[in-house]
């Protein structure tokens, strides 16, 4: 299984790349601890989590093929 992962705005500083690939994580809560593990400063930050253009906020089940993108807060204006 392999998802492409997307970091936006602030989170490319904790990260110092705007994606990554990852092979065989099963849903966004093991994603996070996968990613904090590479990446610590992402521990603190503030993010939302969306799986193919759909935020989510619950537990969410990967599958070969998605698209997560980790996105700062933001505000419309």
């Amino acid at each position: 299984m392999r998802i492409h992962v997307l970091f936006f705005g602030s989170l490319t500083d904790a990260t110092v790349v705007p994606d990554i690939y990852l092979e065989t994580v099963a849903d966004t809560a093991a994603l996070k601890e996968l990613l904090i593990q590479q990446y610590p400063l992402l521990r603190t930050a503030k993010y939302f989590i969306a799986v193919n253009q759909k935020m989510v906020q619950e537990n969410t089940t990967l599958k070969t093929g998605d698209t997560v993108a980790l996105m700062p807060p933001f505000s419309g204006g």
